[in-house]
């Protein structure tokens, strides 16, 4: 399964057509959040299923701030970061996901990539295709879980 992430959009309509058309074939999409209307977009451009959550830009949020999805036999826990102080470090994201037994943990609010196993745990968070910080320049991720299980992330610059 192909699965498209991506985070802080900031209501850049443009830079997420861009992202789908860069993106190719996907199943599903993730939105990790800032400007979660964002993720209806996605699921209206592509026509395909979308899960999004609300970050901290997000006031009043008519949607969660975490979600937890399995896709292709993977436990996935969405959140935006913010709540998880993901700027100081990735340690709390470590320890929460091995509370919600997950397999992957998609975060966003730095604007910057990461892409690193903890162990067990997968933490990606795409950077930010309309707002980039860093030397990525603007990005969108992509998660492909083979059949045999095995996980492969990838950090993709437009």
């Amino acid at each position: 399964m192909r699965i498209g992430v991506v985070s802080d959009t900031h209501g850049d309509i443009q830079s997420l057509k861009r992202v789908i058309a860069a993106a190719g074939p996907v199943e599903h999409w993730l939105h990790a959040g800032d400007y979660y209307q964002d993720g209806w977009r996605l699921a209206e451009l592509s026509q395909l299923p979308v899960t999004v959550v609300a970050g901290n830009c997000d006031r009043a949020a008519a949607v969660p701030a975490d979600e937890y999805v399995e896709l292709a036999g993977k436990t996935i826990w969405l959140t935006h970061g913010h709540r998880h102080k993901v700027k100081y470090g990735t340690q709390d994201l470590t320890f929460w996901g091995r509370q919600y037994c997950s397999d992957i943990v998609i975060f966003g609010h730095t604007h910057v990539t990461y892409n690193r196993w903890h162990d067990d745990i997968l933490l990606f968070n795409p950077g930010s295709p309309s707002a980039p910080r860093g030397e990525t320049g603007p990005t969108y991720g992509i998660l492909h879980i083979r059949d045999n299980g095995i996980v492969e992330a990838q950090i993709v610059k437009l």
